[in-house]
């Protein structure tokens, strides 16, 4: 199969970059990065994720395995990566439900980890006389998170659009790397649309919320992509 073929290829050249980087200096290094980590990481990166080629981008990013772990590319450079957290629809009366909160603590979570990366939150759709993404924000807001560090994307009804129009905020903001955080079902299909909005620009990665001892869900390996 040729997008195998290429991914192949890929990941020979990933292991010469790794044997650069081993001779490098590093601003930072990984810490303990379990082999799932590793090769999500050199997924996003050569292994055929970054890409504009959107059959190649499918087939890599439904090889990944989930996982609440912490990318390599957050570890390696927090100053450039962007921690993405997805909207859901809020309460009408602008109450949040609990599946968005418990992204807004995973999110949480590798904001306090790693204090030089800026946070996005995403999503319009108002309830209440406020967007998802400025309920979010005010929710990290009052947790901590110093008010400068978040941008917010307001526009967006769907995850196409959420990573459509969070692409242009990373763009502007000159970020090296994305991070996006969602729900088990849904973390999938948006590193698709966000990889496919940043048409291969900068890498993308993904972590699933609700999973605060670090253990993955049974069945979290490669399938098919579901909804928000």
């Amino acid at each position: 199969m040729r997008i195998k073929g290429r991914v192949a290829h890929l990941l020979g050249a990933s292991v010469l970059c790794v044997a650069i980087a081993g001779t490098a200096p590093m601003t930072a290094a990984p810490a303990a990065a379990s082999p799932t980590t590793m090769f999500n990481g050199i997924m996003s990166t050569v292994g055929g994720c970054q890409t504009p080629v959107p059959d190649l981008i499918k087939w890599c990013t439904d090889t990944e395995r989930l996982t609440p772990e912490v990318p390599m590319m957050l570890q390696l450079n927090p100053f450039g990566t962007r921690i993405v957290i997805l909207g859901a629809g809020l309460n009408r009366d602008g109450s949040m439900k609990p599946v968005l909160v418990t992204r807004l603590q995973a999110g949480l979570s590798l904001a306090r980890g790693f204090p030089p990366a800026g946070i996005i939150t995403t999503g319009g759709l108002p309830r209440g006389g406020r967007t998802e993404a400025q309920a979010m924000r005010a929710w990290l807001i009052a947790h901590g998170v110093p008010t400068a560090r978040i941008a917010t994307e307001n526009r967006s009804r769907t995850t196409v659009e959420n990573a459509r129009y969070t692409a242009r905020i990373l763009a502007a903001g000159r970020a090296t790397g994305a991070v996006v955080v969602s729900s088990p079902s849904h973390v999938k299909r948006a590193m698709l649309n966000f990889r496919t909005a940043v048409n291969g620009s900068i890498p993308v990665a993904g972590v699933i919320s609700g999973y605060t001892n670090g253990a993955p869900p049974v069945g979290s390996g490669s399938g098919s992509f579901g909804s928000s």
